[in-house]
C-alpha cells in the first residue's frame, strides 16, 4: 500500500470514529447548549437596562398578554419563562414541557417582526436592524428545538458509517451523470 493510500485510510478511520462519536453525543450537547443559551439570555432580562432587546420585548409582551404583563413585570415574565426553558434543556427533565414552552416563547420572540416591521427593517434600504437580526437568529433555535423534540419517543440518530472514498465516489458519480432527456409526447 502506498503512503497516500495509508494516509487516506487513517483519515477515513478517524472520520468514522468522529462520526460515531457525533451520533452518540451531538443531540445531548445540543440540548445542553440550548439550555445555556436560554438561561443566559433569560438571566439578562431580570436586570433592567442590560438586555439589548429589553424595550422591544417589553412592548411585545405587553401586546401579547393584553396588558396583563407590562413594564418590568413583562421582562420578569419573559426572563422567568426563558430560565425555565433553559433548565428543562440543561437537566433533560420535563423536556417535553420545555420544548412546548419554547414553542410558545418563540412565537412571542418572533412576533415583533409582525408588530414592529418598520422599526425592525427601517427605510431606505429595509436592511434588518440589530434588533431584527437578534430576532431572526431565533430560527436556528427553533430548528435545534425540533431536533431535540424528535427524541421524545426514543428516536435516535443511527450511525451507518460509509468509507469516505466510497461516499465521495457516489456523490461525484451523481454530479457527473448526464441529464436524462425529457420525453415528449
Amino acid at each position: 500500500m502506498n503512503l497516500l493510500a495509508k494516509l487516506f485510510d487513517r483519515f477515513d478511520q478517524l472520520d468514522t470514529r468522529m462520526n460515531r462519536w457525533l451520533v452518540a453525543n451531538s443531540i445531548g450537547i445540543l440540548r445542553v447548549c440550548m439550555g445555556l443559551v436560554f438561561v443566559g439570555f433569560g438571566l439578562l432580562k431580570f436586570f433592567p437596562g442590560i438586555s439589548p432587546i429589553e424595550d422591544l420585548a417589553t412592548r411585545t409582551t405587553t401586546l401579547l398578554t393584553m396588558g396583563i404583563f407590562s413594564g418590568h413585570s413583562a421582562m420578569d415574565f419573559v426572563a422567568g419563562l426563558e430560565c425555565v426553558i433553559g433548565l428543562c434543556f440543561l437537566t433533560g427533565r420535563f423536556l417535553r414541557v420545555g420544548v412546548w414552552l419554547m414553542a410558545a416563547q418563540m412565537i412571542g420572540a418572533m412576533s415583533p417582526l409582525l408588530f414592529f416591521p418598520k422599526e425592525l427593517f427601517p427605510a431606505p434600504l429595509y436592511a434588518p436592524s440589530l434588533a431584527a437580526q437578534y430576532i431572526l437568529k431565533d430560527i436556528i433555535l427553533v430548528a435545534a428545538g425540533m431536533v431535540i423534540a424528535s427524541t421524545w419517543t426514543g428516536a435516535r440518530i443511527v450511525a451507518e458509517p460509509t468509507r469516505m472514498l466510497t461516499s465521495l465516489r457516489k456523490r461525484v458519480a451523481k454530479v457527473q451523470r448526464p441529464a436524462q432527456p425529457i420525453a415528449t409526447a
